[in-house]
């Protein structure tokens, strides 16, 4: 086999393995040592195999830390709502993103903080010069056992700084809105803009991915209800291999039936 082939057929024979249950998800590979040994090759050939598969999402290599399976799309297809719910259990809102049952759980500790805006399409959407100073809340969770599944950065209007900072300390995730609504500003209103992405070398750390796997960027923007003004934006982040977008398509008018009826009936 040519050298330049034998790499992916390597690459193929452990991702059919991955994918058969022989490693489940979050557990360990062999060392590029123990694979080059099973499969007869040098060590730069196993490794252009795994650098392969965590391009695809399937591996996640840490020097010093060897190499995990990851997650991927083998969690739950749901479809996307468009519904925002007053959370059950805890103060705020659910959103579409994380609607489901899934008991989930922070990784690493939250920051709540002002920072620097300096993107300029948040800065645009938020109604800010870029470089703004921002009271910021920053987020990684996921499901309970789980690597990290989203990181979830909001970026609030320097307006309500006063507002939300008696509630930075507080652990519940929506407090900081009713805040913002009990102001004056009921009911916020949002809207999402989704896109694919290539994450920063920060986002693929706390994700927990190679800088070569694109993400996911849902970026939802709230706007006041009385004045129309943008109120927040958050980023969510997702490792584009651990989500698929389901939605359900619904016909207009103008596409429904165009036989009457009895045309219909009269073809059976």
């Amino acid at each position: 086999m040519p050298v330049h082939s034998r790499y992916q057929d390597i690459a193929s024979k452990i991702r059919e393995r991955i994918e058969a249950g022989e490693w489940p998800p979050g557990a360990r590979l062999p060392r590029l040592d123990d694979f080059a040994e099973e499969y007869g090759a040098n060590r730069d050939t196993i490794g252009r195999a795994i650098a392969l598969l965590e391009t695809e999402g399937y591996v996640w290599a840490v020097q010093g830390r060897g190499i995990s399976v990851r997650y991927g799309t083998m969690r739950p297809r749901r479809p996307r709502g468009d519904l925002v719910k007053r959370n059950e259990h805890a103060t705020g809102y659910s959103f579409p993103s994380a609607s489901s049952k899934e008991v989930w759980t922070r990784h690493g500790k939250a920051d709540n903080s002002s920072a620097l805006l300096t993107d300029a399409r948040l800065a645009k959407l938020l109604g800010v010069d870029p470089g703004t100073e921002v009271p910021r809340r920053l987020r990684v969770t996921g499901p309970a056992s789980e690597a990290p599944f989203q990181i979830g950065i909001s970026w609030i209007h320097p307006r309500f700084a006063d507002l939300v900072a008696s509630v930075d300390a507080n652990p519940a995730a929506g407090e900081w809105l009713y805040r913002i609504e009990k102001a004056g500003h009921w009911p916020i209103k949002w809207m999402e803009i989704h896109r694919a992405r290539m994450p920063s070398k920060e986002e693929a750390a706390l994700l927990e991915i190679s800088t070569n796997l694109p993400v996911l960027e849902i970026v939802r923007v709230g706007t006041s209800g009385t004045d129309e003004k943008p109120v927040e934006v958050t980023e969510y982040v997702v490792a584009s291999d651990r989500v698929e977008t389901v939605h359900i398509l619904h016909r207009d008018e103008t596409a429904q039936q165009p036989w009457p009826d009895e045309e219909q009936a009269g073809d059976r």
